[in-house]
């Protein structure tokens, strides 16, 4: 199976190169490995165009987008970018992050998993921090849900889930909508990914209203929204992110913002997320 990675990089000039040598290090290659170079006012650029030189599989895309840092929008814009130059010549999909250092066996063990059942979707590993001079789970998420840093979708999946949509929320939409046309998500705890940025560390307050936001545009509704806004706050370390939340969930409803998701599965959204907390309470 022939995968092909887009990664999108903004003044990652400290960590780009480790990404990188984490991937041409792999036991199975990418056919093609696209990174976008968005608006980086670092040597970002010059560092990708140093692997290019030696590695034709890499290219190299210029993006220019506004300099704020909003979770979503922004990446997978560049995202985007990096993708409309590819062709369809490949079987899987990777969407992947600059500040990573992937395990050498990562994407041979990905192509396995999508090869033993043609039914999986996405397939994923765990992401871990460093803390203390040690390397730990990032525990923001269920372990059944692959973080956005490192995304990899059967192609036909990427597909009929219209691939990746550029708002708060789209690292969760796609999962649920996988589910929604009965794909399976599958996440290998073996698989231990370096993330060497901890998550939000650019995000300012109005990306904290932004994530109230995702989960009125998922359909989620005021209570799914109030628990899993609890929650996520919580593990964060930081209960007055809840307050945030919330407020960014009045707000979006207030402005009838567009939903990532049509009413049919909206419903499904919310009669799946009902399900899978009665299932942890009983």
């Amino acid at each position: 199976m022939n995968y092909y990675i887009v990664i999108p990089a903004h003044n990652e000039e400290k960590f780009i190169g480790l990404t990188l040598d984490s991937l041409i290090n792999q036991t199975l290659l990418p056919k093609k490995a696209v990174i976008v170079n968005d608006n980086s006012t670092d040597s970002t650029r010059e560092i990708i165009l140093s692997y290019i030189e030696k590695h034709p599989w890499i290219s190299l895309v210029d993006k220019k987008s506004d300099a704020i840092h909003l979770p979503g929008s922004k990446v997978i814009q560049a995202f985007q970018a990096g993708l409309d130059t590819l062709d369809e010549d490949y079987d899987i999909m990777v969407k992947g992050d600059s500040d990573l250092i992937f395990p050498s066996n990562y994407f041979e063990t990905i192509t396995k998993h999508f090869q033993s059942d043609a039914t999986i979707g996405m397939v994923g590993g765990f992401a871990y921090i460093e803390k203390n001079s040690e390397w730990i789970l990032e525990n923001l998420t269920d372990k059944d849900h692959i973080r956005g840093a490192f995304k990899a979708y059967r192609k036909e999946c990427f597909k009929q889930i219209g691939g990746l949509k550029p708002a708060m929320g789209w690292d969760t939409v796609d999962e649920l909508l996988c589910k929604f046309y009965d794909w399976k998500v599958i996440t290998d705890a073996s698989l231990h990914v370096k993330h060497l940025k901890p998550t939000g560390t650019n995000y300012n307050k109005a990306s904290r209203y932004k994530q109230g936001e995702a989960f009125y545009t998922l359909g989620y509704g005021f209570f799914i929204t109030a628990i899993a806004s609890l929650k996520l706050a919580m593990r964060k370390g930081k209960p007055l992110l809840f307050i945030d939340y919330i407020k960014g969930f009045w707000k979006a409803k207030a402005e009838n913002k567009t939903m990532l998701v049509t009413p049919e599965q909206a419903k499904f959204v919310r009669a799946y997320r009902w399900k899978k907390m009665k299932e942890k309470l009983f």
